[in-house]
């Protein structure tokens, strides 16, 4: 009722808020017996977490996580899987001074016209914090859907400002490209198009030192994905994955494949012509290929993937290509003008600490709820099989 929980057959709800005690994620649906435990959690969280670099907002937050049920011996049991991450680096105080004032671009007024009421230490339920159980609910999917049918997930910055990465392959992409530079040195920006990230960094500095943000564009590669996964009308996969992307914080806009590049293109140019790889025998969808005996018939695949990995609201088998537009930080200390919760013009500054541009730290966000709707979408399709071969009387 209250919008806290996404997915149906992996299931999370999160609670928590910004200057809280903490986070908490209860996922469903996670089948027994993966081996799971916080190292399974950390590195995606240290990918999200505040204070990494020179680039992000300077919170120091450790985002340890604690698994509190769902667990045992290593293994998850297949009940529900709770994880907790605490927050220690709250600075309240600097919310005081501006506790009536709304800020541009933020959910103040919004959530007073809902509630009449609300938290106003930093975005309360709807900061970027709340995303630090779902990266850990994502690292659980990740897992899921890498042993379940060899599942990558990898996303990168494509651009920020009015600066583009020249990426010519998505789907060739690694996640060593997007975290590390061939001089062994971390790639801060997150861009594997190394000489665009140096422009990225160095916009960056600048709007820091003017006080101001910058927005830019992720890009989301799912690799290995079967076939079959998804449905035909409402619960689309490419409208879930929607649904998730949007979910996220400063997300104003999603596409998949060429997106709004179709509207200028004719049919003849836009379909994607299929073919048969004889290389890659055919799977049955949803399966994992070390799994499953061979075959000696081709997979079928497309010269091209304007569509971006989905058809038919199914998946295609080609890889899943997508791209979240992500807006400027709002919280500036330049100064602003506004009015107070009771109509009265006014200006304001915003304190704190905080991201002269987000997408650094959205990569992991982006990735952990892709591979949450992907791992739900599976979980759907072999509970579909399942029941459908057992009333054929299949073994």
């Amino acid at each position: 009722m209250a919008g806290n929980s996404f997915g149906q057959a992996f299931r999370i709800t999160t609670a928590g808020e910004s200057h809280g005690p903490g986070n908490v994620v209860i996922i469903d649906g996670v089948p027994p017996g993966i081996a799971l435990s916080v190292d399974d959690l950390r590195p995606d969280l240290a990918r999200r977490r505040p204070g990494q670099s020179k680039i992000v907002t300077q919170r120091d937050e450790a985002d340890e996580p604690e698994i509190l049920s769902g667990v045992f011996d290593g293994r998850t049991t297949g009940t529900s899987l709770a994880i907790l991450i605490r927050n220690s680096d709250q600075r309240s105080k600097d919310y005081g001074d501006i506790k009536d004032l709304y800020r541009p671009g933020h959910a103040d007024y919004t959530f007073d016209a809902k509630y009449g009421f609300r938290d106003y230490r930093g975005g309360g339920r709807s900061s970027a914090r709340e995303t630090t159980v779902r990266v850990a609910a994502g690292a659980v999917a990740k897992k899921l859907i890498r042993e379940a049918f060899g599942g990558e997930i990898v996303a990168y910055v494509k651009q920020v400002g009015s600066i583009v990465a020249n990426v010519p392959d998505p789907a060739t992409v690694t996640l060593d490209q997007v975290e590390m530079l061939p001089n062994g040195e971390p790639n801060i920006v997150r861009c594997p198009d190394y000489a665009a990230a140096e422009r990225m960094i160095a916009l960056i500095e600048e709007v820091r030192k003017d006080q101001d943000s910058v927005g830019g564009v992720s890009e989301i590669v799912a690799a290995n994905i079967p076939p079959g996964l998804g449905e035909p009308v409402f619960d689309k996969i490419k409208a879930d994955l929607a649904k998730a992307l949007f979910s996220l914080p400063a997300v104003l806009g999603v596409e998949y494949g060429i997106g709004f590049g179709c509207a200028t293109m004719r049919g003849s140019e836009n379909n994607d012509v299929f073919e048969t790889d004889t290389a890659s025998p055919r799977r049955e969808p949803g399966g994992n290929p070390a799994s499953q005996p061979p075959s000696n018939a081709p997979s079928i695949v497309t010269r091209t993937n304007r569509h971006g990995g989905m058809l038919g609201g199914i998946t295609s088998g080609m890889p899943i290509v997508l791209r979240a537009a992500v807006k400027p930080t709002s919280s500036l200390s330049k100064e602003q003008q506004t009015v107070s919760n009771t109509g009265e013009p006014a200006t304001i500054r915003t304190k704190g600490r905080h991201d002269p541009c987000l997408l650094p730290r959205f990569i992991p966000m982006a990735e952990a709820m892709v591979a949450i709707v992907i791992a739900d979408h599976w979980l759907r399709w072999r509970g579909q099989r399942i029941a459908f071969t057992t009333e054929q009387g299949a073994t």
